[in-house]
């Protein structure tokens, strides 16, 4: 299955590091694999191949030289810079990892201008209609049952995969918290991810789930961003330029795996939006360089949007999710007056006919809007 990302992986190597990210087991090693035949593969989990990193040990005459997990190594930008700068490319360097690498952490051992990161999505609509082919309809229909993670999709099955997250779910937590973070209250961070399942689409309130947890708010913040940083949750804040009234401050929180969303079909179909609204923006961060935000947009008297998309820091999408109303959602009259020329979108799962009405408002299918998410003007 050729990846949406590929070609652009493709292009960059011959020029710069690549960095590839992405929640665990979303296909990051698969594709670095697949790029060329003539590859050096080395697992930093494995006993053997930290011994061969450790003496640099690789076969440079190879084409690709893939480091996985190489952010558990101490030290790995510094160590990273250091071959860059005293070997260059070839042979060429790719680094995946399922946490993120942030780099700028320290400047001193900073990888700025050396490399361009890649954030790899598991499968949306529009990826598998691209790659995987079938019918929109039963595409969906894999997706909402299984995941969008390649291995369960691709397997089509519903109890497959219900196996498959335990697991998925407990390596992360009990080998990639330990191992990066030394975290020893597993049991805390289980509970809080599925008080977070409860939540999904709702402003979430870290004083809240402190005292649901039993802890302090800043350790629930701590957890939380760790959450983030292993990608399991992604976060999106409310937007409060040039609207009068005062907006709520908490933010809400999406799964990558929107299945996890199980037991509320709305917070389900919004999830879905979030992590393929959330997929495009990071496409188009990473290949083209613009500058990216989701957010939603809500008042403290209810008045309240799924989403609000800014493009280089001009918003250029109002869009809500519905399961089956098509009656124009009451929040585009009150928002769209903040912002001149924005596009607004009502996403319908069950919706009988597409319209528009003459302030500009889009009516559109829901699954037929998946199929070419789109968000450049």
């Amino acid at each position: 299955m050729k990846r949406y990302i590929e070609q652009h992986v493709l292009n960059d190597l011959p020029e710069k590091i690549i960095l590839l990210t992405g929640p665990r087991q979303c296909g990051k090693t698969t594709l670095a694999k697949q790029l060329t035949q003539d590859y050096d593969y080395y697992n930093y989990d494995a006993g053997e191949d930290r011994v061969a990193l450790m003496n640099k040990s690789w076969d440079r005459q190879k084409q690709l030289i893939i480091f996985d997990e190489l952010h558990k190594r101490k030290g790995w930008k510094r160590w990273l810079k250091g071959i860059y700068d005293t070997e260059g490319i070839p042979p060429q360097l790719l680094v995946t990892g399922s946490a993120r690498l942030d780099t700028y952490q320290r400047v001193g051992d900073s990888l700025a201008g050396r490399y361009f990161s890649y954030r790899l999505h598991p499968l949306d609509l529009k990826e598998a209609m691209t790659s995987y082919g079938g019918s929109e309809d039963d595409l969906f229909s894999r997706l909402w049952d299984c995941s969008g993670f390649p291995e369960p999709f691709v397997k089509g099955d519903r109890t497959y995969y219900k196996r498959w997250r335990r697991s998925h779910l407990d390596i992360i937590l009990r080998q990639d918290l330990i191992d990066l973070y030394a975290i020893r209250d597993i049991k805390g961070i289980e509970t809080l991810v599925q008080l977070l399942k409860g939540r999904v689409g709702s402003c979430v309130s870290y004083e809240n789930l402190a005292r649901d947890l039993q802890r302090d708010s800043k350790t629930i913040k701590r957890w939380i961003e760790l959450l983030e940083n292993l990608y399991i949750i992604f976060k999106i804040t409310p937007y409060h330029r040039n609207i009068a009234r005062s907006l709520l401050k908490e933010p809400k929180y999406y799964f990558y795996d929107h299945t996890y969303a199980e037991n509320d079909t709305g917070a389900r179909l919004e999830n879905i939006v979030a992590c393929a609204l959330l997929k495009e923006l990071h496409y188009l961060e990473d290949t083209k360089g613009v500058e990216v935000a989701l957010h939603f947009v809500r008042t403290k008297d209810g008045k309240e949007l799924d989403f609000l998309v800014c493009l280089d820091r001009k918003p250029t999408h109002l869009i809500e999710v519905k399961h089956g109303n098509e009656e124009p959602a009451s929040g585009f009259n009150y928002f769209s007056k903040f912002f001149n020329g924005i596009q607004c979108l009502q996403l319908v799962k069950n919706l009988k006919r597409e319209k528009t009405y003459p302030n500009g408002l889009h009516i559109r299918s829901l699954i037929n809007w998946l199929k070419h998410v789109k968000l450049e003007t």
